[in-house]
């Protein structure tokens, strides 16, 4: 051992006496404690050397030294290989796609509404923070928020349901997931000739089912939205099948649907989707569909020259197809369906309610403070419960963090202000409030610009606490009736 142990630590070397709390690094693996993670780092180091590459900064081998890589200081690089370094290195600026438009769907460009940054609501008074909730529920009078459960299944999904060797985690993405697929079949959304756009697709599995239930079907494409470089990615199981399969890796606010080559050249009616498009990216994905796409879509739709009423009724007997063709010109957009959550991490900026906030005496800031109020509905002070209670819940927020990757903090939620003025039931229902709040104004929007908007629940709360799913299809009304 003894031997094993100088081997590890270079030739010649003795391994330095383990600091308090510590421990030695393990025989053969590199030297270099990991602060964040709280043990030594697990990489194997060159023969004869005590660090492995990434952490040979914390001593010069051979006369050459590593540095921090100033494009990302994760990553450190040899200081005289640097320049070579910068023109690979995965994280140096990339050319823009020609799909990237710089701000298309932000939304607000009036700087001066913009709100200036707020203070935390745990340094609210208990009389400010009651005037905030008199305001919340003033605002929520009237309004129906009382939402229809619609879980539902898809047979697509049924095979990896009865599957015992996928696990609970597993299991609870699956039962959403063929819920969602479950309500785009009910809304005749599952069909030939469209194309899917996945918002915040991540590993793409909302789309890899998409395409389960239409394998027999043709003429289906799929674009993934996601930012992010994402592994495991599912997208190349379909590589060998008809369906056409692209992944945009941009912002969804800087996302031009219309300069998307595969959508320029086809021009299919597209249905947005999405499982658990964290706040913001909620209202810059409608924004893309509802704003930027639609209306370059009816730029490039406009009406031809008129005709004499005699030749408009020839063409309209002679070519049916065209009259279809026609009235599917007016609706770009064939769907939306989105699995809503994280409204703590909405933005004023990009909000799509504004216009139905305003209309109820509402502004920036009480919108920043609901969105922080919202996230009581699903992670509130679980400490005042009772033990058997909390670690059941714990469980709940350690799945929902899991799935959504959300890290709001409970200094967020103001807990020293809360204790003694709401109990945990009185914060879930004030949570809650402001989360349908905020999306009502999402559906006022959607419906403004023609669509019949609706929030449902799709899942159980055991399943998941974020299981409000937003659908939209073109309002019956807007679409003219062939001629005859």
């Amino acid at each position: 051992m003894e031997e094993e142990a100088v081997a590890a630590g270079g030739a010649g070397r003795e391994m330095a006496a383990p600091e308090p709390g510590r421990g030695c690094p393990v025989p053969g693996r590199c030297a270099h404690f990991v602060e964040r993670k709280k043990r030594f780092c697990k990489m194997v180091p060159a023969p004869g050397r005590r660090f492995c590459g990434e952490h040979g900064q914390q001593e010069e081998e051979n006369g050459r030294k590593r540095i921090p890589c100033p494009l990302d200081p994760k990553h450190t690089v040899y200081e005289d290989q640097l320049q070579k370094h910068l023109k690979k290195c995965n994280s140096r600026e990339k050319p823009k796609p020609v799909y990237f438009v710089q701000d298309i769907n932000a939304g607000l460009k009036d700087v001066a509404e913009i709100p200036e940054k707020q203070v935390p609501l745990s340094s609210l008074s208990k009389e400010e923070l009651e005037n905030l909730i008199t305001k919340l529920k003033k605002a929520s009078n009237g309004l129906e928020f009382h939402l229809k459960e619609q879980i539902l299944s898809h047979q697509a999904l049924q095979e990896a349901l009865n599957d015992p060797k996928n696990g609970e985690s597993a299991f609870k993405h699956l039962k959403q997931q063929a819920s969602i697929l479950g309500n785009m079949e009910k809304l005749h959304l599952l069909g030939p000739g469209r194309c899917f756009i996945e918002f915040g697709a991540g590993r793409g599995k909302l789309s890899h089912w998409v395409d389960v239930a239409l394998q027999n079907v043709e003429n289906v494409q799929f674009l993934l939205v996601e930012r992010a470089t994402t592994r495991f990615k599912v997208d190349g199981k379909h590589q060998r099948r008809d369906s056409i399969f692209e992944r945009l890796q941009v912002d969804i606010q800087h996302l031009c649907l219309s300069k998307v080559p595969i959508l320029e050249k086809k021009k299919l009616p597209v249905v947005g989707i999405g499982k658990h498009l964290c706040g913001a990216a909620t209202d810059l994905a409608l924004r893309c569909l509802v704003e930027s796409y639609t209306t370059c879509c009816d730029a490039e739709n406009e009406p031809a020259p008129k005709r004499s009423r005699t030749d408009e009724t020839e063409v309209a007997s002679n070519n049916p197809a065209d009259n279809e063709s026609g009235k599917a010109d007016c609706k770009p957009v064939a769907g939306i369906v989105i699995a809503l959550c994280c409204h703590h991490k909405c933005d004023w900026t990009h909000y799509v309610g504004r216009e139905f906030f305003k209309s109820v005496g509402l502004g920036p800031v009480e919108f920043h403070y609901f969105q922080r109020m919202s996230s009581w509905a699903t992670c509130g002070m679980r400490e005042t419960t009772t033990k058997g209670s909390a670690s059941e819940e714990s469980e709940e927020q350690t799945n929902h963090t899991e799935e959504h990757e959300q890290t709001f903090s409970k200094m967020q939620s103001g807990p020293d202000t809360l204790q003694g003025i709401l109990t945990v039931e009185e914060r879930k229902e004030i949570g809650c409030l402001c989360k349908r709040l905020i999306d009502h104004g999402r559906i006022e929007y959607l419906q403004q610009r023609g669509y019949k908007a609706v929030l449902q629940y799709y899942i159980e709360a055991a399943v998941s606490l974020e299981n409000v799913l937003l659908t939209a299809v073109p309002s019956p009304s807007l679409i003219p009736e062939p001629t005859t």
